[in-house]
């Protein structure tokens, strides 16, 4: 996924979970499918995946330095970011103030 493709995804809907992680990071793939799943409960959200290996120059625009990162774009704008640690209910949280604000 190119820059360009990541950002115009970002416009897609109010809310968008951007998921940075690449194939080799084990906790990324135990992680990915839970905050998809999480992402999918809501109409409001679309689920955005950056792979860091492959997309490096998305990564740096982004400012993403480790993995997993979850970024959450709301209107465009970046809102939120979890690097390394994620709680999916922190998320879950977050998501339903943005939610209720939509």
């Amino acid at each position: 996924m190119t820059l360009a493709e990541v950002q115009q995804e970002i416009n897609k809907k109010p809310i968008v979970i951007t998921y940075f992680s690449h194939d080799e990071c084990n906790v990324c793939k135990v992680l990915k499918p839970q905050v998809r799943e999480l992402v999918s409960e809501y109409e409001e959200a679309h689920f955005v995946y950056v792979n860091t290996k492959e997309s490096p120059e998305a990564s740096g625009q982004f400012m993403v330095f480790a993995v997993p990162t979850v970024i959450i774009f709301f209107e465009g704008r970046e809102a939120k970011r979890y690097s390394r640690h994620l709680s999916l209910q922190e998320l879950r949280e977050f998501l339903e103030r943005l939610v209720a604000v939509v």
